[in-house]
């Protein structure tokens, strides 16, 4: 059996992107060099390229309206990609509206890449982000207690193996997570990730993000599940979670049934799943209605959490930071 078919207002979008060649090692700088460009800043938000310096460097880009100095609550952004692609240039449209709309800061991760930096340095980036934001809070103008994360594809991965890591280490969570069509299981044994005929990443692609990825200990019972969180056996602990996918997509099965386990464990998760959304549709860039209305599904539900009440708990001060080492480049 095959994919469902892609709704018609998606179908149209896709339709006028430009054609792109299977994704292998070969084919992987084009496609990289093949991602638009941000859009014109607005003048409304300021979006600035800061550094934390260490061994390596992270770099993480700010969004920030320019027309509030309170302190305000604060989303980790992490970037899709298959792991392999993308940059943290990609958030610019998203906080554009997010930090008009809920006066937040955005900070996106511009974490390394597979397969030059296989796991787990790209959920190493992720996690000393988190750290250095919330160590800095203060001069970014972010309340600590209200962080969240929002994660794409990949980044989806990361984000939902970045609150395993935290759990699992005993440090405070997020106060909530996003996760919108994420890639969890490198397994691919589910029936969904086996479509062939899905019109966003398919089988090829996916195998290659996960090798890439998971590098010598792909294929391998050694793949923890912070690297591959559908392999994780218990979920609880995890920060109140929206997961949204799409039925035509090749992570909807393990996009549910993640979902499903979360709240089985007692996290208060929400699932939204759209017909005939394909990976990828709820892009700023797609006008179709379905995905409007997912986006809008999104905001709705970052609207509860970021008001909501702020949670308990100490900020890890373990690797400090001082005051010159989260700074602005340009």
């Amino acid at each position: 059996m095959g994919a469902p078919a892609v709704d018609p207002g998606v179908q149209q979008f896709l339709d006028a992107l430009p054609a792109s060649p299977p994704l292998t090692g070969e084919t992987l700088a084009a496609a990289r060099a093949a991602i638009p460009p941000p859009p014109p800043p607005s003048g409304l938000v300021e979006h600035a390229d800061l550094t934390i310096p260490g061994d390596p460097t992270v770099r993480v880009r700010l969004h920030r309206r320019l027309d509030v100095a309170a302190e305000l609550p604060g989303i980790l952004a992490i970037h899709g990609g298959g792991y392999v692609m993308g940059d943290a240039a990609t958030d610019d449209a998203l906080f554009e509206q997010w930090c008009l709309r809920f006066s937040c800061v955005g900070v996106s991760v511009d974490y390394r890449l597979a397969p030059e930096t296989p796991y787990p340095g790209p959920l190493d980036d992720c996690y000393r982000a988190l750290r250095a934001v919330r160590q800095r809070s203060a001069e970014l103008g972010i309340d600590p207690a209200r962080i969240g994360m929002f994660g794409v594809s990949a980044g989806g991965g990361l984000a939902a193996g970045l609150s395993l890591r935290l759990r699992d280490r005993g440090e405070p969570g997020v106060a909530f997570q996003v996760l919108l069509y994420p890639m969890l299981d490198d397994r691919q044994v589910t029936p969904s990730s086996r479509w062939t005929d899905v019109p966003r990443w398919d089988p090829v692609a996916n195998r290659f993000g996960w090798r890439s990825y998971l590098g010598a200990i792909d294929g391998t019972p050694e793949v923890p599940h912070e690297a591959a969180p559908a392999r994780a056996t218990d979920l609880g602990g995890l920060p109140p979670t929206c997961v949204i996918a799409g039925t035509v997509d090749g992570f909807y099965d393990e996009d549910v049934a993640f979902a499903e386990r979360l709240r089985d464990a007692g996290v208060p998760a929400e699932l939204h799943v759209f017909a005939g959304g394909c990976h990828g549709f709820a892009t700023p860039a797609c006008q179709a209605p379905l995905a409007i209305r997912a986006r809008q599904v999104i905001d709705d539900w970052l609207a509860g959490h970021l008001e909501g009440p702020r949670p308990a708990g100490p900020v890890a001060q373990d690797e400090p930071f001082h005051a010159a080492t989260i700074r602005r480049t340009a």
